[in-house]
């Protein structure tokens, strides 16, 4: 594909499919950054010589710069050229996650997280791009699609740290990531398109623009809210899976517990039927269908603690359930207001990874004092409560 012009006053190109393969991957390459360190918590808590519920706050750290970079950065989208944006931002992660590579203290190596966070928005800079390059009728398949790349990076991070870290070290796994990173900005640079100049407003404005959209849109609001819910489910499980599966009856290496990702990447399955559903007007019917995986998986996680074939149904069925409910989500809220997609997605991101942030501090804390059991029960009730605000709120057909 040819490089995209200097222009910047052209219309959008229409989306190809070998243009959204290549936003895909961009997207879960950028978004690995925030996984990497969910298998390696064990042996990072070796290295450091800190306490298991201290290696906790490692996620915390990572998951509020991710919201950082969602409430100040990914706004910028609707300011500036996404392609520049998001080129930046890439370049700017790759650096990052370098330096954490290279952090020997760590009370440095907190603060990089934080950082390796906010510089990891950059996925949610593109995803705005392809919802306002797709057509309308297909705009769910497409974000089903991006969401591919960023659900594939989520979850093979984890089996990518775990295999890494068990031939070479933790600290390569942040080398490596950090050269794929310089490699996806220079082919972000190469193909994303160019865009029409948008009219120019102060920053403050634009922030005050995104904390606006929540009173403009209660639609946003309730789905944001869903958003929370199942990023808090969701960090219930992995802020303390390498945990439990480091610890007797398992006694699993890094390895192990990486390829654990790999199951996880079933939910992608689900991200793609949740696309085509939303582009049917199915959303309370997804919504519903989801937030019943996600309670019964943390009953089968519960049940099936010491099995581990059963925990990987379990986390199979939560790991669906999730990215089914997240691709719904998104497909609704970039319909609200097609102007102002960037905005819209920070609002929702946010709420997201707060959700993520206050899951992992909760989880570590449930961890310490009940074990797995209680962040069963810690995660089953954040899913029990999503099931019951999908079946108590009614929806329209159409949510614009």
């Amino acid at each position: 594909m040819s490089k995209a012009s200097p222009s910047e006053t052209e219309e959008l190109q229409p989306l190809s499919g070998t243009l959204i393969t290549l936003m895909s991957i961009a997207i879960g390459v950028i978004v690995a950054n925030l996984y990497y360190l969910q298998p390696l918590l064990h042996q990072v808590t070796k290295d450091f010589r800190i306490s298991e519920s201290k290696a906790t706050l490692l996620l915390v750290l990572i998951q509020a710069g991710y919201a950082a970079g969602l409430a100040f950065v990914v706004p910028l989208g609707d300011l500036i050229p996404r392609r520049r944006l998001a080129v930046l931002v890439f370049a700017v992660a790759s650096l990052v996650v370098l330096a954490g590579a290279a952090a020997h203290s760590f009370v440095l190596f907190a603060a990089i997280t934080f950082f390796i966070g906010l510089a990891s928005c950059g996925g949610q800079v593109i995803l705005p791009l392809g919802a306002d390059m797709a057509d309308p009728a297909q705009r769910g398949r497409v974000i089903g699609r991006l969401m591919t790349g960023l659900l594939m990076g989520l979850m093979l991070s984890r089996s990518f740290s775990g295999i890494v870290a068990q031939v070479a070290g933790w600290r390569t796994v942040y080398v490596a990531a950090g050269v794929a990173l310089a490699l996806m900005a220079v082919m972000l640079y190469r193909v994303l398109p160019s865009e029409p100049v948008r009219a120019h407003v102060s920053y403050r404005r634009l922030l005050s623009g995104t904390l606006g959209m929540f009173a403009a849109f209660p639609m946003l609001r309730r789905r944001a809210l869903y958003g929370f819910l199942i990023f808090a489910a969701f960090s219930t499980l992995w802020t303390t899976l390498a945990f439990h599966l480091s610890a007797a009856p398992f006694h699993y290496d890094n390895l192990v517990i990486g390829l654990f990702g790999v199951v996880g990447a079933a939910g992608v399955l689900a991200a793609n039927v949740a696309g085509r559903y939303a582009d049917k007007q199915r959303s309370h019917l997804t919504t519903i269908a989801c937030g019943t995986l996600i309670v019964l998986s943390f009953v089968v996680l519960y049940v099936g603690r010491n099995v581990v074939v059963v925990l990987a149904i379990g986390i199979i069925m939560l790991d669906a359930g999730m990215q089914g409910l997240q691709i719904t989500n998104q497909s609704i809220i970039y319909s609200l207001a097609p102007d102002a997609r960037s905005r819209i997605n920070s609002a929702y991101m946010v709420c997201s990874f707060i959700g993520a942030a206050c899951g992992s501090l909760a989880a570590g804390q449930c961890y310490a004092h009940a074990g797995w059991r209680g962040d069963c029960l810690l995660g089953g009730g954040t899913g029990l409560v999503i099931l019951v605000l999908a079946l108590t709120w009614s929806e329209p057909i159409s949510t614009t």
